[in-house]
């Protein structure tokens, strides 16, 4: 497998792969290759998922919470 070396990685940058490896138990090399794989190779949601997560959304929109009348004022506010 082939290695890679990486130089003059700003120290906030470090210390930041740093505290993310702790907190998913890795190395940072582990670390380094998963933030890696996310960036190269993000994960497809199925157009199922994705269908099911607008509806999701859309039940949550009030439907008709502006009247015509109302529509109509706001968008002739303001104007001569």
């Amino acid at each position: 497998m082939p290695a890679l070396t990486i130089k003059n990685i700003p120290d906030d940058l470090y210390n930041e792969l740093k505290v993310v490896a702790e907190q998913h138990h890795r190395s940072i090399n582990s670390e380094v290759i998963m933030c890696l794989k996310r960036s190269l190779f993000p994960q497809k949601v199925p157009s199922k998922d994705r269908l099911t997560e607008i509806r999701a959304l859309r039940s949550q929109i009030t439907p008709n919470a502006f009247t015509d009348e109302e529509i109509e004022h706001a968008i002739n506010e303001g104007r001569p």
